[in-house]
């Protein structure tokens, strides 16, 4: 009993009791309360040490590279880094009209600052000169874009000529950016000025003059040109309504280029080069040319308008098809129904009439566009459409009842139906009824102009003056006698075009020349969509600017 007492009596060590316990004290454990400290061991002391030398050995190597082996580099770079190249812009070039008035130049330019484009504010300038987008920065004051950018008229097809070659200079700043020095390495060049064959008094206030009459009136628009039939140079080219061009450079005025984009007229339309007019009476000079030239009528042969002809109906047998003439003229030759626009003449010379003979929709259009109709004329500027001239494949393509018939080539040969042309082409054909036949290429610039006219091929130079003689009795004795003014011999031809489906609304042309025994001018006018009971229009615009000019801008008239 003793002996197995004995034996059961042994020493318990302090740790088995703690092994035992359930963190009597209370002991953070997360903390690390209550845990035995251990040494770190020699192994791990080892393993940082050497991590700590490789590291060290890294970054020497790496430093030794980049002072002995990329230093220069980092060096040049390190002083480019206060060093910026900042643009010195170019001044742009300046437009002049014909007299060398300023058209667009510039305001005076500030230290690094682009110039502001400055306009000449008159009425009538702002298609032919057009407007520019700026230089611009970011929010950080860097130039993205360093260059003036022409966006329409003479200012964008001519910014090459314009813009100029912008300069550099570089600017030293220390590292709180003060600028230490400044030097320029290269200066700007600035850009080559533009002279154009424009008079701007002539331009302005052909421009009031439609814009007074449109206001009057009720016309939606206009469009004027006045070209030298010996050259090409425009003396005017007006296209009414227009935006400003120092709002839309500047881009500050929301409410005006807001105004201009809902604005129905379509103030950015340039009406001469794109504007398509149903041209009406204005082409029958070129109607009685083919005539005489495919050898149909003579100049004397006389045709009765009792007021319409009649032919039959190809969808109603018991009814007849009528076309009528603006009035009953009674007998008359070429010349007199030029003077007149007997509708009934050329219904029978364009598609032919029981005796007498046509010279056909292929013929219309052969003469027709021997002037330059339905053609872009190589103006000088950008955004010209050609038009268009009906005919069978023309009516096959737009046309559910596609198949051509008389009455189509009826109407085509006064100037209606499909017929769509730019007041610029009429004048350049009108000026080559003026000079003789020379088909000449209307422009503007006239530093640099290359003449590239080409005569037009003509059997017998006698039938053109035939049609100068009718143009020249409408004025004496015809629809244009509003131009028989004593300060200057004209001829001319009237044109009224019916627009819209209802017919109530008419484009009103005048074309012609002056002086009539010398032609130096053509010119155009169409005054658009105005109601179709009125009787004034084009040649009264006409009228006034000639009595105009005779006082202000004889030169032009002698």
């Amino acid at each position: 009993m003793s002996k197995k007492r004995k034996k059961n009596n042994y020493e318990i060590e302090p740790d088995e009791i703690f092994l035992d316990s359930s963190n009597i004290p209370d002991f953070n454990v997360d903390q690390f309360e209550g845990r035995i400290e251990k040494p770190i061991s020699q192994n791990t002391i080892l393993f940082l040490a050497g991590f700590f030398v490789l590291v060290s050995l890294i970054f020497a190597v790496k430093v030794g590279s980049l002072q002995i082996n990329q230093g220069e580099e980092f060096a040049a770079s390190s002083e480019n880094n206060r060093l910026h190249h900042t643009p010195i812009f170019s001044e742009r070039g300046v437009i002049y009209d014909r007299n060398n008035v300023e058209l667009a130049w510039n305001s005076p330019n500030k230290e690094g600052v682009f110039s502001k484009r400055e306009y000449k504010k008159a009425k009538g300038l702002s298609h032919l000169v057009g407007y520019v987008d700026y230089p611009a920065k970011d929010k950080y004051g860097f130039y993205w874009n360093e260059e003036y950018k022409g966006k329409e008229g003479i200012e964008k097809n001519y910014d090459q000529l314009l813009q100029g070659e912008n300069g550099i200079k570089i600017v030293e700043t220390d590292a709180l950016m003060k600028i230490q020095s400044e030097s320029i390495i290269k200066p700007p060049q600035g850009g080559t000025e533009v002279v154009t064959s424009i008079d701007w008094r002539v331009q302005s206030k052909l421009f009031e003059l439609m814009e007074s009459l449109a206001k009057d009136i009720g016309f939606q628009g206009g469009s004027a040109v006045l070209m030298d039939v010996s050259n090409g140079e425009l003396l005017s080219s007006v296209s009414f309504p227009e935006y400003d061009s120092a709002v839309l450079s500047s881009g500050k005025d929301a409410g005006a280029i807001s105004g201009y984009l809902k604005d129905s007229r379509k103030p950015f339309l340039n009406r001469p080069i794109s504007g398509l007019y149903t041209p009406g009476s204005t082409v029958k000079p070129f109607v009685a040319f083919g005539a005489l030239e495919e050898g149909v009528i003579s100049p004397d042969k006389k045709i009765l308008s009792t007021g319409s002809i009649s032919i039959d109906n190809p969808y109603f047998p018991e009814l007849k098809s009528v076309f009528k003439d603006w009035k009953a003229h009674g007998w008359v030759d070429m010349k007199r129904a030029l003077a007149v626009s007997s509708n009934v003449y050329f219904y029978e010379i364009g598609g032919g009439f029981e005796d007498q003979r046509g010279i056909g929709i292929t013929n219309i259009e052969k003469y027709t566009r021997l002037f330059g109709l339905g053609e872009e004329t190589g103006i000088d500027l950008i955004g010209e459409i050609p038009g268009v001239i009906p005919n069978p494949e023309w009516k096959a393509e737009n046309f559910i009842d596609g198949d051509w018939r008389i009455g189509d080539t009826y109407h085509t040969a006064i100037g209606q139906y499909g017929f769509q042309v730019t007041p610029m082409q009429m004048v350049r054909a009108i000026g080559a009824i003026a000079n003789g036949g020379r088909l000449v290429t209307p422009h503007l610039v006239t530093n640099g102009f290359v003449d590239d006219s080409e005569m037009i091929d003509i059997n017998d130079p006698q039938h053109l003056k035939i049609i100068q003689e009718g143009m020249r009795d409408a004025v004496l004795e015809g629809t244009a006698s509003g131009l028989n003014i004593y300060q200057v011999s004209v001829a001319a031809k009237t044109g009224t075009a019916e627009v819209g489906v209802s017919k109530k609304l008419v484009n009103s042309w005048i074309v012609g020349f002056f002086p009539r025994e010398n032609p130096h001018y053509a010119f155009t006018i169409v005054m658009e969509k105005g109601p179709s009971d009125n009787t004034i229009g084009g040649l009264y615009v006409m009228r006034q600017l000639l009595e105009w000019m005779a006082v202000e801008t004889p030169e032009y008239l002698k």
